[in-house]
């Protein structure tokens, strides 16, 4: 595939993996890399976290050696963005992606996420404080908080004129989370409104959605977030890069979570991890009792070589 060119910075291809909370971390993400995707952001990173110096916020931040580096952060007070953006913390980054499509209760009512997409006034200051650090920036927003009140052309260019070099944006309103179709119609509105790269998001889990997707929007792009939970070798096939069989590519991804996060953590979510690969398989249910009540990498571990093979 060709090279994709945001800003100056250099992707293999136009496939990105989305920010997902909780599952983008370093591990999940250079195994989407190898796999062929051509950006990858750590999962969302709250800005008053960073700046309170939270270490496990931080922690969301661990980067190794991947190239080019993409970060997301969320938050709504336009100086505190600003801050965050200029910080140690953000600085391997090439990439800072203001969450502005976040569907979770717990986000909106802090009027952070798709809060904002209801205070356009807000989201511009905070769009225009970050880019004001000297960062490249992009927002990642849905089309609209309900079925009356779609404005995905509205805030594309919001972002644009706020200084945003590229967007993304989830084809679903707020109160549709991830269910039903993508708005392809309102994907394609905000394409045509701006003159940045426009990346399409939602109901892509086969080439041919990546086909339709690109074909009824007009987009540059497209962000890979729930199927790559399912099936990371998606990005090969999407892609063209040379697929890696499952079981060296769970070893690996068990062997760094556990190096970076200790014991507990990679039990816990390769568990979650496993039992998402697993989805379908000829003994899938038996296979996930066994997994939750694994105690060790070891068993985890073995569990999936039975899984997946050595």
């Amino acid at each position: 595939m060709a090279e994709f060119v945001v800003a100056g910075m250099k992707c293999p291809n136009n496939v990105f993996l989305a920010p997902l909370a909780g599952y983008t971390n370093y591990p999940f993400r250079s195994m989407c890399t190898r796999l062929g995707a051509g950006l990858t952001f750590t999962e969302m990173v709250s800005c008053k976290g960073l700046l309170y110096g939270s270490e496990e916020t931080k922690k969301l931040l661990y980067c190794g050696d991947e190239s080019p580096k993409a970060a997301q952060i969320f938050g709504s007070d336009p100086a505190l963005m600003r801050e965050v953006c200029e910080s140690e913390d953000l600085s391997p980054f090439d990439l800072i992606d203001i969450n502005m499509g976040c569907p979770m209760p717990k986000v909106v009512r802090n009027g952070d996420g798709s809060a904002l997409m209801e205070n356009l006034p807000l989201a511009e200051k905070v769009i225009s404080a970050c880019a004001r650090s000297g960062k490249r920036i992009s927002v990642k927003f849905r089309i609209g908080v309900d079925e009356d009140r779609k404005i995905a052309a509205e805030f594309a260019r919001l972002c644009e004129g706020a200084g945003a070099c590229m967007i993304a944006v989830h084809g679903r309103t707020r109160d549709k989370v991830y269910a039903g179709a993508p708005d392809y119609a309102q994907i394609a509105e905000a394409k045509n409104a701006v003159s940045i790269p426009v990346i399409a998001n939602g109901g892509i889990w086969s080439r041919s959605d990546m086909e339709k997707m690109l074909a009824r929007t007009g987009a540059d792009g497209v962000m890979i977030a729930r199927a790559a939970l399912y099936r990371p070798l998606i990005f090969c096939d999407l892609t063209g890069a040379a697929p890696v069989p499952m079981g060296e590519l769970f070893a690996r991804q068990l062997a760094e979570t556990q190096a970076l996060y200790g014991e507990r953590f990679a039990v816990v979510f390769m568990r979650k991890m496993a039992a998402f690969y697993c989805k379908g398989m000829p003994g899938a249910a038996e296979f996930k009792r066994r997994l939750f009540a694994a105690q060790t990498v070891e068993e985890v571990a073995s569990i999936a070589r039975e899984i997946f093979g050595a």
